[in-house]
């Protein structure tokens, strides 16, 4: 059977985006991501089942097919084989995710997440609309001690000029992975960092003499408070920066997050993003790919094997949310009881199931594949309230 057309479709973008890719993995890569959004699954077995049936090919050469775009280059067969290098796909990947991205706004969030005793991955991706999309990686066997800062300078390193400067790039991460080397990489990127820290610290406001605890700034439910000045008090770990602490309604505590921007072009309601990127694990794992059922032992196949997983989410998360943004907000109800303004969009279906829905109809009609690209939403934003009044100074601070 001659290859089908969106299969055509299909590889001919991952080609355009990937022009140091050899054909071979191009087409692997075209396999495995269209494969998974057919079967809704990254199972090495359902994809080439499924590829076996549309090719009218035998199932263990389409299977060994999809096992090369994955294997070192010693594993294939044949005297011209080249394994996956990913090195040199992290800027083309984020470019091929910021094409066409409407705004110059840009979040990144940084966390780790696992796989059982198998794996431990480290990963920067970019939230969108609720969700997120890995653009780097990094996987490590989980049974064994590694040492993360390089591996966060690395893939850090690896996306450096890919934003055009005049872009907000904010990264965000949580308390495990605060470090004041981590704070000092992203901005040297040229990014800022807003990271989140353990209410265990301090802070001087410039123009103070004493230290006070973080949790000075907001002692009690719906306190605000943002400033510049010294956190932390011993030599390696004092760092120049500005504090956002900010404690929401029906929250057990309050957020502590140092940044570099200065007190007036932050929002402590940003960090808030950084949740998305749990989102974009849940639908790689048992909310989309059921990457959890993976049989795979090895990090580096395994590693390489996330580009397909990556792009596949991505094709996703743009489609889906191309479409909700193009939807009159008048379109969308107000939520029964909700306290919320009428006027905010309400996600019935998510931009992930959408897309999805989207892509399958075309393929069900034999349309072209729709592809679509970024349409952020706005960074929230939460005003600072008339009863929050700013906190005394003390006498002799200043």
């Amino acid at each position: 059977m001659s290859r089908p057309p969106e299969l055509y479709q299909w590889g001919a973008q991952i080609a355009q985006h990937f022009p140091g890719l050899s054909q071979p993995v191009v087409m692997g890569l075209a396999l495995w991501s269209l494969g998974m959004i057919v079967v809704r699954s990254c199972s090495l077995t359902a994809i080439a089942d499924w590829w076996s049936c549309r090719l009218g090919q035998p199932f263990d050469t389409v299977r060994e097919r999809l096992r090369d775009t994955y294997r070192e280059a010693a594993a294939k067969a044949g005297a011209h084989r080249a394994q996956l290098d990913l090195g040199p796909c992290w800027a083309p990947w984020l470019n091929w995710v910021l094409e066409g991205w409407s705004g110059t706004q840009l979040a990144l969030a940084l966390d780790a997440t696992s796989l059982g005793q198998r794996f431990v991955l480290l990963v920067v991706g970019v939230v969108y609309r609720g969700c997120a999309v890995p653009i780097a990686w990094k996987v490590l066997s989980a049974g064994i001690q590694h040492p993360w800062k390089p591996e966060w300078l690395t893939l850090l390193k690896a996306l450096r000029g890919r934003v055009p400067p005049t872009w907000m790039v904010i990264v965000l991460a949580d308390r495990g992975l605060y470090a004041k080397w981590l704070f000092e990489g992203i901005g040297r990127l040229g990014w800022h960092p807003l990271l989140r820290v353990n209410a265990g610290g301090t802070f001087r406001p410039v123009g103070w003499y004493h230290r006070r605890p973080f949790t000075y700034w907001v002692p009690t439910m719906g306190r605000r408070w943002q400033g510049r000045g010294t956190a932390f008090s011993a030599s390696k770990t004092r760092l120049e920066c500005t504090l956002l602490a900010y404690w929401g309604e029906g929250h057990q505590g309050p957020w502590l997050i140092l940044t570099d921007l200065p007190p007036e072009a932050a929002e402590a309601c940003w960090y808030g993003l950084r949740a998305w990127i749990e989102q974009g694990f849940k639908k790689i794992k048992r909310g989309g790919w059921q990457w959890q059922y993976t049989r795979m032992t090895d990090p580096a196949r395994a590693e390489r094997l996330w580009l397909a997983i990556a792009i596949a989410t991505w094709w996703l998360l743009a489609v889906g949310g191309e479409a909700e943004a193009a939807l009159p907000t008048t379109t969308f109800p107000a939520m029964p009881g909700s306290p919320r303004q009428q006027s905010r969009r309400w996600r019935w279906v998510g931009i992930f199931r959408h897309g999805w829905s989207l892509i399958v109809a075309a393929l069900f009609d034999h349309q072209p594949l729709p592809l679509g690209h970024g349409c952020p939403e706005p960074w929230p934003a939460v005003p600072i309230a008339p009863s929050n009044p700013p906190l005394p100074v003390p006498a002799g601070e200043t």
